[in-house]
């Protein structure tokens, strides 16, 4: 599969920018939200296990949502990882990926920001390796948690041959996503994106393992695209129109 360069003047394209305004409020609600649960369950101060899937349960009602709000125009990716899956089969540019991974950053950003803004001043929660946990540990379970995210996102949205799964993509990616909170919450805190784990940091001042939450998504995520487009996904390759590739 080979993967599109794309082209400076694509970010000018009327289907681009409003592409990336999509995108942009499909990731500010998604991190809105499920941030937002987070602060909650701290707020709240109730029993851990009970926290853990009333986030997990948050995160994967607002990504199936907005998933389906976003699809038709942004593919509502969320997340960087998502888009460099997608850029591993050929399924966007990387120009446009480029600007998709800013925007997105961006929209964490602002959802983190207005979240301390609107809740008086609380700490943004961010994604840290729990104790016991070491940073090859977290990496590897970030890894697997990431992949099966993008498995799921092309077995049921990409693939043409989904079959009866047609129309269920968004939500079946919602509930990998709440599954893998629940499986891998504890232990790396199953950011499984980096934009979502980006967002608090910086509005936090918190860096701590920031970076296992940017290596271990990227290589999953771009890992399950590679395989799921080449060993899986039956058809012959057609460039995106106009673009370079290699």
């Amino acid at each position: 599969m080979a993967i599109a360069v794309g082209h400076y003047r694509e970010a000018y394209q009327p289907d681009c920018l409003k592409a990336l305004i999509v995108e942009f409020i499909t990731t500010f609600l998604f991190v809105f939200a499920g941030v937002g649960s987070a602060m909650a369950a701290d707020k709240l101060n109730g029993d851990a296990l009970v926290g853990l899937f009333f986030v997990a349960m948050a995160h994967a009602l607002v990504v199936g949502v907005m998933i389906s709000a976003g699809l038709r125009i942004s593919g509502a990716h969320l997340n960087p990882a998502v888009t460099l899956g997608l850029l591993a089969g050929g399924h966007i540019t990387v120009i446009r990926s480029i600007l998709y991974w800013i925007d997105q950053l961006l929209a964490s950003v602002a959802a983190c920001a207005l979240l301390s803004f609107v809740t008086g001043g609380l700490t943004t929660p961010i994604h840290s390796l729990a104790s016991g946990v070491g940073s090859i540990q977290g990496v590897v379970m970030e890894i697997i948690l990431t992949f099966s995210l993008l498995f799921t996102v092309y077995a049921t949205i990409v693939d043409p041959k989904k079959g009866n799964l047609e129309g269920l993509g968004p939500l079946l990616t919602g509930l990998v996503v709440g599954a893998n909170i629940m499986a891998g919450g504890p232990f790396s805190g199953a950011s499984m994106n980096p934009a979502r784990s980006f967002g608090p940091a910086l509005v936090s001042g918190n860096w701590t393992d920031h970076w296992v939450y940017w290596v271990g998504p990227l290589i999953g995520g771009g890992l399950a695209g590679f395989i799921y487009e080449n060993f899986f996904i039956v058809r012959t390759h057609v460039p995106l129109s106009g673009e370079e590739s290699f």
